[in-house]
């Protein structure tokens, strides 16, 4: 009975309290495109620590390495506005289809990027045939984009833009370093490009829910993106 009344007395102070304060219960929530972003850690790692992007952090990545890396990323980059293109017109509503829209934008402005190193560095990029992680990341997200809804779309397509996101602002942690490669590195660390990064994450957070097949899409995108940076360094 004292154990009753003393429960009973607590809940009662916690409702007076909570009556005289605005204040709501704290919730703790993780969406979803954090959860997987989370739960891939090691690959994340993996690819800041990777020699391939550890040589673009302190300029010392060899310019023909670099060169191959920009002509294989305007290939994959050209499939991915394309998968966004797919994602738009299988969008159930009008605010998604015009965010997938504004974001295939933002890779054309990539690809401009892209072709700025490659005239500076003559790289002929409509001569660049994919190599073979470049094209297993290609038909990855083409069969996804073709054959999954619009939300296993942005999860397959969520990797490249938060990892780069990610990259971009570890390498800019103690300032954008003077060298070749600081472009690059501008790029990636900007708020436009994690803007762009957390629009596609919401889309992912809109349009599905977790599951087995959304954990192996995402972990296999990452398993993409650990390997073209293999591939350019090599």
């Amino acid at each position: 009975m004292t154990a009753t009344l003393s429960f009973q007395s607590k809940l009662l102070t916690f409702d007076f309290y909570l009556s005289i304060t605005n204040y709501p219960l704290p919730v703790t929530y993780m969406s979803l495109s954090h959860e997987l972003w989370q739960s891939n850690q090691d690959l994340a790692q993996a690819c800041l620590n990777h020699p391939f992007v550890q040589g673009i952090a302190d300029g010392t990545l060899q310019r023909e390495k670099f060169a191959y890396y920009v002509g294989q990323d305007a290939s994959f980059l050209e499939a991915f506005a394309r998968a966004y293109s797919i994602a738009a017109a299988k969008a159930p509503d009008w605010e998604g289809f015009n965010l997938f829209h504004s974001l295939a934008g933002g890779v054309l402005q990539e690809l401009q990027l892209h072709a700025g190193y490659a005239a500076i560095w003559g790289v002929n990029i409509k001569s660049v045939e994919p190599g073979t992680a470049t094209h297993r990341y290609i038909d990855f997200l083409s069969a996804t984009a073709w054959s999954g809804d619009v939300g296993l779309t942005a999860v397959a397509m969520s990797p490249c833009m938060r990892l780069y996101a990610f990259l971009g602002q570890k390498l800019a942690t103690d300032g954008i370093p003077a060298h070749q490669y600081s472009d690059w590195i501008r790029t990636y660390k900007s708020s436009e490009f994690e803007q762009l990064a957390q629009q596609l994450e919401g889309l992912s957070d809109r349009y599905t829910t977790n599951s087995d097949t959304v954990q192996k899409t995402y972990r296999y995108a990452m398993l993409c993106e650990r390997d073209f940076f293999q591939a350019a360094w090599e």
